[in-house]
């Protein structure tokens, strides 16, 4: 990596110099007038720390409990598609560096990339995090059922469910650059699909809840995919207090707050501003991560402070691959880490756990290490 890129808006402006017009409006841009595509990243930044000083931090550590499995720091790299777009290697490059740094790996449907190459890649590093498979259910349930048990057979450990994007959001900044994939380039997962039937519609009827949305998945379809795979579920796109309860009752094992990165409907809230309140609602019945805006581990740890078990990252890991492939994509990671632990240190922070041994009974005990908890003002 270049010497002077030092941190991921480093890295995004390196990645902006390499990315041609159509490349860069299709990962950068939003819905709308993304709106909240800019106040995902204003919230975080508009949150602020509290530190405490003189307390113990040898042996400190970022690890974290998540699904069964211990993790090495709560960083994932969240599910984005046609990565192929940035570099040659797409996903083999961006799940092999996640792999490498510890990081967690959500791989998206829409990957360029057969999945069995990626989990081949990823399952036999020693230090990896979870790998996780993202799915947006396709009209014909025995496709659906047919690749739900190729993620299996695969070795994927949960299935990650898109929830909030029955449509796409009004891209218009993808519109003017005129974007589409290049030829050669597709979803290869969901090469076999079923083409779609299209039904003609009589005179006053919408191509989109006359057609489209005709297929659009509902929680019966949750039900249906939880008595189909043995694998945990965990629900993307969950904002509202209300949908978390659904969530739950209908068997998730986890909720990811995500309003899909700002590309979908805008002006929808920041997630660092939903969080909470899903959170709340949870009550810590399952785990709840959070994605969008991310770019500094002091994010991160505002994120954890507010109630997440882990975060994923989108963006950045796609301008660490076009700046240098693998290497790129480690140097995200690695930098978000190492910013973490500053973070932690400095607030005085030796651990992410809710509660840090007896600070709760003994706030102001010198000895007492603090907890995650107490370091937002």
């Amino acid at each position: 990596m270049p010497a002077d890129v030092v941190s991921l808006v480093d890295h995004e402006a390196l990645a902006a110099t390499l990315m041609s017009p159509e490349v860069s409006a299709y990962v950068n841009g939003g819905a709308a007038d993304e709106i909240t595509l800019r106040e995902n990243l204003l919230a975080w930044q508009s949150l602020r720390l509290r530190s405490r000083v003189l307390r113990p931090l040898a042996g400190g550590h970022t690890r974290v409990e998540l699904l069964g499995q211990t993790l090495a720091h709560p960083i994932l790299v969240a599910p984005m598609a046609h990565q192929r777009l940035l570099h040659p290697h797409g996903e083999q490059a961006s799940a092999l560096a996640a792999a490498m740094q510890g990081a967690g790996y959500v791989l998206s449907a829409q990957a360029n990339t057969a999945l069995e190459t990626v989990a081949r890649l990823v399952l036999p590093q020693v230090e990896r995090g979870p790998l996780w498979f993202q799915l947006y259910l396709q009209p014909d349930r025995a496709f659906n059922l047919e690749l739900v048990q190729r993620v299996e057979a695969a070795g994927f450990e949960a299935l990650v469910l898109t929830v909030d994007a029955p449509v796409s959001g009004p891209r218009d900044r993808e519109r003017r650059a005129g974007f589409g994939l290049p030829a050669g380039l597709s979803a290869v997962n969901l090469a076999n699909a079923p083409a779609r039937e299209v039904p003609p519609l009589a005179e006053g009827q919408s191509g989109l809840f006359d057609d489209l949305l005709t297929h659009a998945p509902t929680w019966a379809d949750i039900a249906w995919l939880r008595e189909h795979t043995r694998l945990p579920i965990l629900l993307k796109g969950i904002t509202h207090p209300d949908d978390a309860r659904l969530a739950i009752q209908h068997g998730a094992a986890g909720i990811i707050v995500s309003n899909h990165g700002g590309r979908t409907l805008d002006t929808l809230p920041a997630t660092a501003q939903l969080l909470p309140a899903v959170v709340d609602a949870v009550q810590g019945a399952v785990p709840v991560l959070v994605d969008g805006g991310i770019r500094r581990g002091t994010d991160v740890l505002k994120a954890m402070a507010l109630g997440a078990s882990a975060v994923l990252v989108g963006r950045p890991v796609l301008h660490g691959l076009a700046n240098a492939g693998a290497v790129g994509v480690a140097h995200v990671l690695r930098l978000l880490r190492d910013e973490l632990e500053m973070a932690m240190a400095l607030c005085g922070c030796a651990s992410l756990a809710r509660n840090a041994s007896d600070s709760a009974a003994h706030p102001i005990a010198q000895d007492a290490p603090i907890g995650v908890h107490e370091i937002l003002k």
